[in-house]
């Protein structure tokens, strides 16, 4: 068993009289990546921040490579020289090179900077002016820039949120190929579960300060504790109790929540759950058609064809 790379220990803040995160606990092993998620104000940007030695705790602490990391309070220049952390308010000065911006943080080899910058595709960028990068380019070099540093733990906080969808798919390949090159330990937030769910390790789930819950990503996916958290991972349904053992012959005494990809459509005479075609949404691989059971309960799933409104459908587990 690798020992953590980093300890976080019942860690929280309080902001004037205000909570901002309640006591949290986690372990980052020697390359896994962790992501967090929760609605706006859960304190997820506090919770990198407390990491990275730039928020003062009411509580707790954090370790790096066993050894704390400093508070805010205790330093001239908050935050710790082996933890990189990316804003998505980051800025870089305008009217520099490039290649200025990124010699001034320089910390490795000539040789390992060139492979940095290589991977975080911007060694064709080296002579050009900050302010002649699109919005895709500026984050790159943010990174590099951190990166030349030689961080132990880097944390990221929103890093696509203000891409497109093809800067963001190449950021995106950028830190796999970084993580794979140099085995990189990461944390980090995003509201987007396509930004996390196929690429970390371990999810964090955050509401109002407290930690929900904490897994791997298709576990809490497909077994989320609550409403909450299905919303966070994407599209859900729920069914009550008596619908879901018509479903699956099983009984509970709960609702059970399901995801449109464990459901299908089925033969009406025969199907489990019969219901009628409300809505047909075309979603690229397939349409997502919301289906009107008997009950009147409105539940989702994916079917490769369209579906006429109001056609008469029955649904089973897939």
């Amino acid at each position: 068993m690798h020992k953590a790379i980093l300890e976080v220990q019942e860690i929280s803040v309080r902001i004037g009289d205000r909570m901002v995160l309640y006591p949290i606990s986690l372990e980052l092993r020697p390359g896994q990546k962790l992501a967090v998620a929760g609605e706006t104000g859960s304190g997820k940007s506090t919770l990198l921040k407390a990491i990275a030695g730039l928020q003062n705790l009411k509580s707790g602490a954090v370790y790096l490579q066993g050894e704390r990391v400093e508070e805010a309070w205790e330093k001239l220049i908050p935050g710790h020289r082996k933890i990189a952390y990316l804003s998505q308010h980051f800025e870089l000065r305008n009217n520099y090179r490039v290649q200025e911006i990124l010699n001034y943080a320089e910390k490795v080899t000539e040789q390992e900077a060139a492979e940095i910058y290589r991977l975080c595709q911007i060694d064709h960028l080296l002579n050009r002016k900050t302010d002649q990068l699109s919005g895709g380019e500026r984050q790159r070099i943010a990174m590099a820039r951190l990166l030349v540093g030689a961080p132990i733990l880097f944390l990221l906080d929103e890093p696509f949120s203000n891409l497109d969808a093809l800067h963001k798919q190449t950021m995106k390949q950028v830190m796999l190929d970084l993580g794979k090159a140099m085995q990189i330990n990461w944390v980090l937030v995003s509201h987007d579960p396509g930004d996390w769910l196929s690429w970390a390790d371990e999810l964090l789930i955050l509401r109002e300060g407290r930690q929900l819950q904490k897994g791997n990503p298709a576990s809490l996916f497909y077994a989320p504790e609550d409403e909450y958290t299905a919303g966070l991972l994407g599209t859900y349904s729920v069914l009550n109790a008596s619908e879901w053992e018509q479903l699956s012959g099983e009984r509970l005494e709960f609702p059970k929540i399901i995801r449109p990809a464990q459901l299908q459509l089925s033969t009406v005479n025969t199907a489990p759950l019969k219901g009628y075609v409300k809505e047909t949404e075309f979603v690229g691989y397939g349409y997502l058609l919301t289906v009107e059971l008997e009950s009147g309960n409105r539940i989702k799933l994916f079917h490769q064809d369209a579906c006429q409104p109001d056609s008469p459908v029955g649904v089973q587990l897939r």
